[in-house]
């Protein structure tokens, strides 16, 4: 006799996923309009079971997003979703006002040029501009890279204490991805200071065998590094002088992109 098989159907999940997801916003959106509300009145408003806006509700509750007001037991937004929009915000700030530098070094340079922004226990890229050459790299924007084989993510640690760099480090699966690449959190430590003292961080072929990286901060206003600027290019094309050249060039470009982001040099 045959037994019906007990996996879901993947279209079915995936339909029900999209559903809650749906489901989710819309009670984040009708809390955010009419401010702090009960299970019984939402489930009103949004035609939905109360079972069902209970169990969104905790699940939203969990991750930070809404809180429960313990006298009235309404629910109400959390400051998560302003710092959220803040962020998307200064990710759009960046670019606008990295843009002009990269597309600067990009034509005197030729070579592919990437912004690139901190994101949990890796680096996320948030612009990029590609290389007139035949080179077509791996990355893109919204792919994500490690902190540990990257000159972006060099960047992006060395100016956190080492406490905070190496609590970050804890968090990484390390890989080697070339015979160059770093493997261990002490390996990446080490080097943090030396990225710090001379101010740009690189990649001799840690994430791409022939492919070299050259990076340098960008500050926001408070003082933070918001990104890492980068400039890739081949080996084969990195001479002592051209390398010399790019760093200058990086520098420069990271300064005026953290200026107009607010940022003051002390």
């Amino acid at each position: 006799m045959h037994t019906p098989s007990k996996n879901p159907d993947p279209a079915v999940v995936s339909t029900e996923s999209v559903a809650s997801v749906g489901k989710t916003f819309a009670i984040l959106d009708a809390i955010g309009q009419y401010g702090p509300v009960g299970i019984s009145a939402l489930a009103q408003r949004l035609d939905m079971s109360k079972t069902t806006v209970h169990r969104l509700l905790q699940t939203l509750r969990g991750l930070g997003y809404v809180e429960q007001e313990s006298d009235t037991e309404r629910y109400r937004l959390t400051i998560r979703l302003f710092q959220l929009g803040a962020q998307a915000l200064e990710n759009v700030d960046l670019v606008r006002e990295a843009d002009k530098e990269m597309r600067q070094i990009a034509q005197q340079t030729r070579e592919t040029v990437h912004l690139g922004a901190f994101d949990e226990d890796s680096i996320i890229y948030i612009h990029k501009i590609d290389a007139d050459y035949g080179l077509r790299m791996q990355s893109r924007i919204g792919r994500r890279n490690p902190l540990y084989s990257t000159a972006i993510g060099k960047v992006l640690l060395a100016w956190r204490s080492p406490e905070e760099a190496r609590e970050i480090l804890t968090r990484v699966e390390f890989k080697k991805l070339t015979a160059r690449t770093l493997t261990s959190a002490e390996a990446v430590l080490n080097i943090l200071p030396s990225v710090r003292r001379q101010g740009y961080g690189e990649d001799d072929e840690e994430q791409e065998e022939g492919l070299r990286c050259l990076a340098v901060p960008i500050f926001d206003r408070l003082g933070f590094v918001a990104a890492g600027l980068s400039i890739s290019f081949p080996s084969i094309r990195c001479s002592a002088d051209t390398r010399t050249h790019y760093i200058e060039m990086l520098k420069q470009a990271g300064a005026a992109a953290s200026a107009r982001l607010g940022y003051r040099a002390g």
